[in-house]
């Protein structure tokens, strides 16, 4: 399994176990870390997901309803609730990590540690929010250093989802 994927696995698991314990989180990241013993490269990866997903959970938990309507939030599975987590945090808030990779990487969480419809549930979502994106879907938004290519605009910047 690639360091990636590894490392998507490690945030997805916290925020299960986070979730579990009713929102609240180990007194110190140690403890989860020890907790899931992995190497130093995935964790690199991991904890700002990890961080990430924390800062923006409220925000990407109205996204979720919103886009899941016709679905009580506390009533999505909670391996689906935290993948759809994760790959919005990443579509939202990591511009170097293309949306169509984190739709992927999310479906094939789904089918790994979900119900036998997650990952169509979790595709009919990540989809929704995909159509709604200000940034191409198949690359990484490059930035002025990065090959002359211009910045985003500090509105696009700020929310990176075209207004409804």
């Amino acid at each position: 399994m690639g360091r990636r994927r590894e490392a998507r696995q490690a945030a997805l698991q916290y925020h299960f176990w986070r979730d579990m314990q009713h929102g609240d989180s180990p007194e110190k990241m140690e403890d989860f870390w020890e907790f899931l013993p992995t190497k130093p490269r995935v964790r690199e990866f991991a904890q700002p997901l990890i961080d990430g997903m924390n800062a923006h959970l409220e925000e990407i938990d109205q996204r979720i309803r919103r886009y899941a309507e016709n679905y009580e939030f506390r009533r999505i599975a909670a391996v689906d609730r935290n993948v759809l987590r994760l790959a919005i945090y990443e579509m939202l808030y990591r511009d170097d990590i293309p949306p169509v990779v984190s739709i992927n990487e999310a479906i094939e969480l789904a089918k790994k540690f979900g119900g036998a419809e997650s990952g169509r549930f979790v595709n009919g979502i990540l989809d929704q929010v995909r159509k709604e994106l200000t940034r191409p879907a198949r690359e990484a938004v490059k930035h002025q250093a990065d090959a002359g290519q211009p910045e985003r605009s500090e509105a696009e910047a700020q929310d990176p989802v075209a207004k409804a």
